[in-house]
């Protein structure tokens, strides 16, 4: 009698971004459902979501290239390591508070009429 042995691989860490939000929610979880760590919460979610049904919203994205000077290379990165975001992060936030409209043209000073 012979006997199928399934070998399974051994899990593997896995990295992505959530929000604060979301950590609070797994950790809310993680204390209900009395299991040790997050990653017992992530497998429950797994297992029990239906992702059959599932219709994620998808916003297209696009690559650009860009030529930025010295200084506004180093400002980016100056200011992602103060506020702990990415210099992609920074660049988003900074397009999104463009204003559509073109500049106006700088007002030339009164002169002083003679009398």
């Amino acid at each position: 009698m012979t006997t199928s042995i399934v070998k399974t691989k051994p899990a593997a860490p896995l990295t992505f971004e959530l929000t604060v939000d979301l950590m609070d929610k797994i950790e809310a979880c993680r204390k209900i459902m009395g299991v040790a760590t997050a990653s017992e919460v992530i497998r429950t979610a797994i297992a029990r979501f239906d992702f059959s049904k599932c219709k994620p919203v998808q916003v297209p994205h696009r690559q650009i290239s860009v030529r930025l000077s010295t200084e506004h290379r180093a400002t980016l990165k100056r200011q992602a390591r103060l506020k702990d975001v990415s210099v992609g992060e920074l660049l988003r936030l900074a397009i999104e508070g463009l204003q559509a409209k073109s500049p106006k043209p700088a007002k030339k000073a009164a002169s002083k009429r003679k009398k």
